[in-house]
């Protein structure tokens, strides 16, 4: 299944988006993003996951309804070792359980130039930034990252959320 996955994420990388394939595109985001965090409906609060030899990853469960989850993931970088964290990337995500989808509400990023959300061509836009979370998903996962309460370190809060 990872592999048709990955085969599909690549198949998306040059093409022009529809609305088709932008609903095709967040069910592969909430894919990725359960594969990761399986009990993400019942979390509260905020979970690191550490991997020998790769980046912390860090999950802020920021509002539970009953039919959708928001959450920030990020990685955190200090340039020096005096200097203050850095998140990057840092993805502001909304799940629809019912619907089995994520979206990008916000990124935060250094690699992707991206305009504002809805600002004209808005699918374009918001296909670049989802389309640029789903590989970072898929990265993360292939790496074995998770937030199974069991495993994962519940973290203090470090987002800066303004």
């Amino acid at each position: 299944m990872q592999a048709y996955h990955n085969i599909q994420l690549n198949d998306w990388l040059d093409r022009r988006p529809t609305v088709g394939d932008m609903l095709a595109l967040c069910e592969e985001n909430y894919h990725y993003l359960l594969k990761l965090v399986p009990e993400l409906p019942r979390l509260e609060g905020n979970y690191r996951s550490c991997r020998p030899d790769h980046q912390d990853l860090h999950l802020a469960v920021l509002e539970q309804t009953p039919y959708t989850t928001l959450v920030r993931l990020t990685y955190e970088f200090r340039h020096d070792r005096d200097s203050e964290l850095v998140a990057d990337p840092d993805a502001l995500l909304r799940v629809y359980h019912d619907a089995r989808q994520v979206e990008v509400e916000d990124l935060r990023q250094q690699v992707l130039p991206v305009e504002r959300l809805y600002e004209a061509p808005g699918l374009e836009n918001k296909w670049r930034l989802n389309l640029f979370v789903a590989k970072w998903l898929a990265f993360c996962a292939s790496q074995g990252h998770s937030f199974v309460p069991e495993v994962a370190e519940q973290a203090d809060p470090v987002f800066d959320l303004g």
